[in-house]
């Protein structure tokens, strides 16, 4: 018995030394034109949306993204807690570092969002504000990745049809998602 658990523990040691070999050896991630999808949460308002992002260029460093998103915003309306859909657009430039290990890319991203609320809770009709963020990017082969975002955002926007009129899309952002490298 205590040769199987030795042999078994040799085998596990050696596949995982060969496994990260390999993911090593690997081709270098895409560059190219990306698309995804993403959910994300600003402040208090979770949101679904998509992303393209521009072949890199300036030494394969920098790239351009576009994001577009449906939040929904939760407030007390007529007494009852409710999710009140609105939507914003995000315009960035990425900086992005070397890949790690054979699958992992840190990037840095800022731009400027701007917000289309609704008017069930605001009286404006667009606010304009900036975001900054890092992500993590995690690729399962060299077209296709998943991502992790952490960043803030300062908009300005406020809820003035709501009691207390509270800021939304203020603060921390946190998204996550996919994309596809073309």
């Amino acid at each position: 018995m205590k040769n199987v658990i030795q042999s078994t523990l040799v085998v596990c040691i050696v596949s995982l030394f060969s496994f990260g070999t390999m993911m090593a050896q690997e081709a270098e991630p895409s560059k190219k034109l990306g698309i995804g999808f993403q959910l994300s949460q600003y402040q208090q308002d979770f949101g679904v949306g998509l992303n393209v992002t521009s072949p890199y260029f300036v030494h394969k460093t920098l790239a351009i993204r576009v994001r577009a998103n449906l939040m929904f915003n939760e407030h007390i309306q007529s007494g009852e807690m409710t999710w009140t859909p609105y939507s914003n657009i995000t315009l960035g430039v990425l900086s992005s570092s070397a890949t790690m290990a054979g699958f992992m890319r840190l990037y840095g991203e800022g731009g400027v969002i701007g917000i289309m609320p609704s008017s069930d809770f605001s009286d404006e009709s667009f606010v304009i504000g900036g975001y900054g963020l890092f992500g993590f990017e995690f690729f399962m082969s060299t077209h296709f990745n998943y991502f992790i975002e952490i960043g803030g955002i300062g908009s300005g926007a406020s809820a003035d049809k709501v009691p207390t009129k509270p800021i939304y899309s203020n603060g921390l952002s946190i998204s996550t998602g996919f994309r596809v490298v073309l």
